[in-house]
């Protein structure tokens, strides 16, 4: 059996090369803390995470990001937006694995080129000043990109994985664990648990050397609630559920619906019943609900990639469904959300 390996640049290199100026850090330092308020609930705003199942192309991606953060500057006073910039996709069997792993979308491989492109993409989307929110999968990654996310996820197939908890409770932002694809919340709260305490755990540094890595706990963990591949559970006697589990293990009452995978079946369109049925409960007295998340690009649909990527149509998904552009700013324009004061 040949293993093949190739030295990839150390997250150190790839910093130095592509480094972040000094406003990018200081606005997303204020993105940060925006969010760690929400989760507190000592801010009035509500978080939507909004954009692609997955971006594959950094053209559209920065075409949506512009459109999202004039959005989001005219909801300012009831919105809190950060982008989808989901760069993995995590495989329960085998499938294109994402931006970072296959930039070229052709099967070649170049990871080194995806880890460029990928921080050259954040880098452009800090300039816009549009906070992203990334998916956290494979924990050797991070570092080259951690500086640049505003608010990190970790998937339904990970929530249970030690060495995810682990890499969460040393990231600089808050993090929400998905309960798993069988519907499982207790496997998300147990993350936030663990997550929230102190690790000590075998990493990478920003030089690429194996060392020992202390953490101190991420105190903005949190759930998210993505329904199953049978049912949905973004219902008030689902949240109500989860709500005494987040209580009866001592953790702050702050969720995020997810309005697509289970929630929506895999439905795109029926994301709005779904996002409509957040924001009512999100709008009532002690609700534990804080933000919502929603699959969008700027056309609806899915195409699978094809054998040339110069054929596949401009800005729609290659993976799920979205919904389209013009859409999803109806949906937030029109939300009740806007007037709400929690």
């Amino acid at each position: 059996m040949l293993i093949k390996k190739k030295a990839l640049p150390s997250p150190a290199q790839i910093r130095q090369e592509l480094p972040l100026s000094s406003d990018g850090k200081a606005f997303i330092a204020h993105a940060r803390r925006q969010g760690q308020l929400i989760l507190e609930k000592k801010s009035r705003l509500f978080a939507g995470f909004i954009g692609p199942c997955s971006i594959h192309d950094p053209l559209s991606a920065i075409e949506y990001g512009a459109r999202l953060q004039k959005l989001s500057s005219e909801l300012r006073d009831s919105w809190f937006l950060a982008m989808r910039v989901f760069i993995e996709k995590p495989r329960t069997q085998l499938g294109w694995k994402g931006f970072l792993y296959d930039p070229h979308l052709d099967g070649s491989h170049d990871l080194t080129e995806g880890i460029r492109l990928c921080r050259k993409l954040f880098l452009k989307l800090s300039e816009l000043q549009i906070p992203c929110a990334c998916e956290l999968l494979d924990p050797l990654i991070i570092d080259y990109f951690s500086d640049l996310i505003s608010w990190g996820f970790v998937g339904a197939r990970t929530s249970a994985s030690p060495i995810h908890r682990q890499m969460a409770s040393g990231a600089p932002f808050p993090v929400g664990f998905k309960n798993s694809t069988l519907g499982e919340i207790d496997t998300a709260v147990a993350a936030v648990v663990t997550s929230r305490a102190a690790h000590c755990h075998i990493g990478l540094n920003k030089e690429g050397r194996i060392c020992s890595i202390e953490t101190p706990g991420n105190p903005w963990t949190h759930i998210v609630l993505r329904g199953s591949d049978a049912q949905p559970n973004f219902d008030p006697k689902s949240v109500a559920e989860a709500t005494s589990l987040l209580k009866q293990n001592g953790l702050p009452s702050s969720l995020v619906i997810d309005c697509a995978h289970g929630n929506s079946q895999k439905d795109p369109l029926r994301q709005k019943e779904v996002f409509l049925s957040a924001i009512a409960q999100a709008s009532e007295e002690e609700s534990a609900i804080i933000g919502v998340m929603i699959e969008s690009h700027l056309f609806a649909g899915q195409q699978p990639v094809c054998e040339n990527p110069q054929n596949l149509s401009y800005g729609v998904s290659i993976t799920d469904s979205c919904l389209n552009w013009e859409e999803t700013e109806a949906l937030l324009r029109s939300s009740p959300m806007c007037s709400v004061q929690k």
